[in-house]
């Protein structure tokens, strides 16, 4: 059994961000969907698996494959545009992690 990799861009984030909402584990009860924008075009796309369930966690293998540039052999992504950021959606709006992070920290202070 192959196990995917998470990309080293998203691996930097889950150890910058841990313990804070900026991650999945700690804002979904506040209704944060892990998601991605393209900066340059300002497209949002909810995290997915590859057969389009949302995915509980930022996934890359079910973004456009216009925002792809390199998949391995097997077809998983193993690079992409490098205008697109990991957040969340929460009632419609796109956060960066970082507005995620400071948004739990209101809640919770």
């Amino acid at each position: 059994m192959l196990v995917q990799q998470r990309p080293s861009f998203l691996v930097k984030e889950n150890q910058q961000y841990a313990g804070t909402g900026g991650l999945s584990e700690n804002n979904a009860q506040a209704r944060f969907v892990p998601a991605f924008k393209d900066s340059y075009t300002g497209q949002v796309e909810i995290s997915r698996y590859r057969d389009g369930r949302p995915a509980p966690f930022h996934l890359i293998d079910g973004l456009p494959d216009e925002w792809i540039i390199d998949r391995d052999l097997t077809g998983n992504v193993v690079g992409l545009k490098a205008t697109v950021v990991a957040g969340f959606v929460r009632l419609g709006r796109f956060f960066t992690r970082q507005e995620a992070s400071e948004f739990m920290e209101q809640l919770t202070s």
